[in-house]
């Protein structure tokens, strides 16, 4: 198997194009034509990691953090960074990070650590804005269904938990065909009337380049008519964080004992209990202190996280919980979701998560 194969169900689920623009996820060393003979899933790359990766016989690496996110002036093994990269390319083996992109997916890196927590009625914390676009296109009626199933098949026409969305009307298109043309139906020099359908459909706009070739290569006219909008609507499925609610409510102190043991953290450091009862919660992987102001507009009774600043910890304004559980603990079931992920479509392919412990926090008891 090529590694390209194994990335592409990655990047099907979270597309590159969703990362931030700060950051640095994809393919990072390596080429993806090469022969894949096994994946190691992790959190970090370190050195120990490679090497558990040319033990276990993978030349694959597939992490959630980025082992470069900064240029490299040089490579000579004073960093572990250097070390890192020098190992993987002395021995063959690719590193590929999926990091913001799965992070800003609705059942990434947030969906399951609300599904470990038992959230229900999930939803995107802060979804973002101005990722959708608006495709419109004119189809003679008689090939309309089959120019859609193609926009459909493509990736076009979901919204929220609906999918093969469109609206469709009817009219009379009009052109007609110059000299050396060869069109689908009229005559060359004449104009033409044809019943068309007028097809619309929204889709994200890193799905664009297909969805666009996907309705070339299935409409029938030589000359395709289409127009693209970017739409301002909010993207409920894409964006940071994940608000839910429990099933049934508890003492936050419980809660905390839940949170430390689930999550295996030495320790929580979080704002003043308030006495009340823990119903709604929001939650974020790494480091989340920028979407406190979200959590509260959302009315969190607690919002978990990592890497909280002594001064951001005033921003709950004791009108929620704010629980710093750490960056691994928060982040370490990205492993299980990059390996279910690939298992479910690989059952019989070398699919492993890493037994190194990559957390760089120690705690003392």
């Amino acid at each position: 198997m090529k590694i390209k194969e194994i990335l592409a169900v990655v990047e099907a689920f979270a597309a590159p194009e969703l990362q931030e623009d700060y950051d640095n996820a994809g393919l990072i060393t390596g080429d993806s034509s090469w022969e894949c003979t096994g994946v190691l899933c992790t959190l970090d790359v370190t050195v120990d990691v490679v090497r558990e990766a040319i033990n276990k016989k993978c030349t694959l690496i597939i992490a959630h953090h980025p082992i470069i996110f900064k240029g490299l002036k040089r490579i000579n093994g004073k960093t572990y960074v250097e070390q890192v990269i020098i190992e993987a390319i002395k021995n063959d083996i690719a590193i590929y990070a999926a990091h913001t992109n799965l992070d800003n997916v609705l059942l990434g890196v947030n969906g399951k650590i609300a599904d470990k927590l038992g959230l229900k009625n999930i939803r995107i914390l802060s979804p973002k804005q101005g990722v959708l676009r608006r495709l419109i296109t004119f189809a003679p009626v008689d090939k309309a269904e089959m120019v859609r199933s193609a926009i459909f098949e493509a990736g076009g026409g979901h919204i929220g938990k609906y999918a093969e969305c469109s609206f469709n009307s009817e009219g009379v298109g009009t052109f007609k065909a110059g000299e050396g043309a060869d069109p689908y139906v009229g005559e060359i020099g004449e104009r033409h009337q044809e019943k068309e359908a007028k097809i619309e459909i929204v889709y994200p706009a890193y799905l664009e380049l297909q969805i666009v070739k996907a309705l070339l290569a299935s409409h029938p006219y030589e000359e395709v008519a289409y127009d693209i909008f970017t739409m301002e609507n909010v993207h409920y499925g894409i964006g940071a964080g994940i608000i839910g609610e429990l099933e049934q409510a508890v003492e936050e102190t419980e809660f905390l004992k839940k949170l430390k043991n689930m999550f295996a953290t030495g320790v929580i450091k979080h704002t003043a209990l308030r006495n009340r009862q823990v119903k709604k919660v929001a939650v974020c992987g790494g480091a989340g202190s920028f979407l406190t102001g979200k959590a509260l507009q959302h009315g969190a009774d607690f919002y978990i996280t990592a890497d909280v600043k002594y001064h951001e910890f005033f921003d709950a304004e004791n009108r929620m919980v704010i629980a710093d559980i750490g960056h691994y603990e928060s982040e370490q079931f990205t492993i299980e979701l990059i390996h279910g992920l690939l298992v479910e479509k690989f059952p019989t392919f070398a699919v492993l998560k890493t037994e190194v412990n990559t957390n760089p926090v120690k705690y003392f008891v």
